[in-house]
């Protein structure tokens, strides 16, 4: 006989633990299922760590508007519950006058998902703040920041355990069911059982579709067909050259290899973007320095090669291809037609700055 829960949450990355989170706050019996030892394992913990604005993103889409929302109550939670971040800023930078002639179009973007911090500056401007940086032009970016995602995450999961949530580790779900009262979930691990839920939210990430695929009566119209992106870091040996994160202009699947540091001051540089990679692939390619260095040194021109080490790498669950611009895709039971089931797909970036505007959304799905 199947044991019966209230609500589950499959996968307890930084997404996932924001709807827990969320769903507990609202009432709800809480269940984790996590397949790893660890929570945020993957995506939640393989990414740059940046508070993003809501510059980018397709006005209307739920990127922006949950970005927007997200940045908001990032800023409030990590104050309140001590969560070490910092609001460093963010510039965009022009490296030519063809460049510079992109950045207007950029603030007008960001303008209409409401973000309406952004400053063009020339280059003699961004000099003044960032010595050491080549450019003919930038937009100042106020709202970006960074932020510890292992102590957010860590802070959001004592507020579902405080809540009666449990965490379940090493308990990937291999199947299910779609049932009259819910759907019912095949956990694997040591103890290994069949768990009833009345609502079940598939938060994946990576591998959101394929759990999606794995539970019988799911309607495949609404499981789209996931694909990784790898992303590359190099770390820089070194005094951080930037108090401020260094953003070239973005493509329609990657803002670039940029510069960020982490709240310790390490510098670091990416991702990249590669599309040739397997599921599940972590190593970093050190033949890519080379590149990577060339690619920083046009707003960086003192950059010295050798500085640059091997870092790590991360995984994007992108639901488009190449030069594609993809959306978060959440679908609840008045889109696919199945009570009790929330499937989240392509939470990708900017998914740890929208996290609780994510989980408020979904709790927001998820009421009768």
């Amino acid at each position: 006989m199947a044991e019966r829960v209230d609500a589950a949450v499959i996968g307890a990355g930084v997404i996932g633990l924001a709807i827990a989170r969320a769903l507990a706050l609202a009432g709800r019996e809480v269940v984790i299922l996590e397949k790893h030892d660890a929570f945020g394992t993957e995506t939640s913990a393989r990414n740059s760590e940046v508070i993003h604005a809501g510059i980018y993103y397709r006005p209307g889409g739920l990127r922006a508007r949950l970005c927007v929302e997200g940045k908001k109550k990032l800023y409030a939670y990590a104050r309140e519950r001590g969560v070490n971040h910092l609001n460093c800023e963010k510039l965009i930078v022009a490296t030519s006058d063809e460049e510079a002639g992109r950045l207007e179009p950029i603030r007008a973007n960001a303008a209409a998902n409401g973000v309406d911090d952004l400053t063009l500056i020339t280059g003699a401007e961004a000099r003044r703040l960032e010595p050491g940086l080549a450019c003919v032009a930038a937009l100042r970016s106020p709202s970006t920041g960074i932020i510890d995602s292992h102590g957010l995450m860590l802070s959001m999961l004592g507020d579902v355990e405080n809540d009666g949530g449990v965490l379940s580790l090493l308990s990937p779900v291999t199947g299910g069911r779609v049932t009259a009262d819910g759907v019912d979930l095949d956990v694997g691990g040591e103890g290994a059982m069949t768990l009833s839920a009345g609502l079940v939210v598939n938060s994946g990430g990576l591998y959101a579709d394929q759990i999606a695929r794995a539970i019988e009566g799911l309607d495949p119209k609404w499981i789209p067909a996931l694909r990784p992106a790898k992303g590359q870091y190099f770390t820089c040996s070194g005094k951080a050259p930037f108090s401020r994160l260094i953003y070239p202009l973005h493509t329609a699947d990657s803002q670039g290899v940029h510069y960020t540091r982490d709240l310790g001051g390490q510098a670091r540089l990416g991702p990249d973007i590669r599309w040739d990679a397997a599921l599940g692939d972590y190593s970093v390619d050190e033949t890519r320095r080379a590149k990577f260095a060339a690619d920083v040194a046009r707003f960086w021109p003192d950059l010295d090669p050798a500085r640059l080490n091997p870092g790590y790498a991360g995984q994007r669950p992108k639901a488009t291809g190449p030069g594609e611009e993809g959306d978060f895709l959440i679908y609840g039971p008045k889109t696919h037609g199945t009570p009790g089931y929330i499937g989240l797909y392509a939470m990708e970036s900017p998914g740890l700055t929208s996290c609780l505007a994510i989980g408020d959304y979904v709790a927001a799905l998820a009421r009768p």
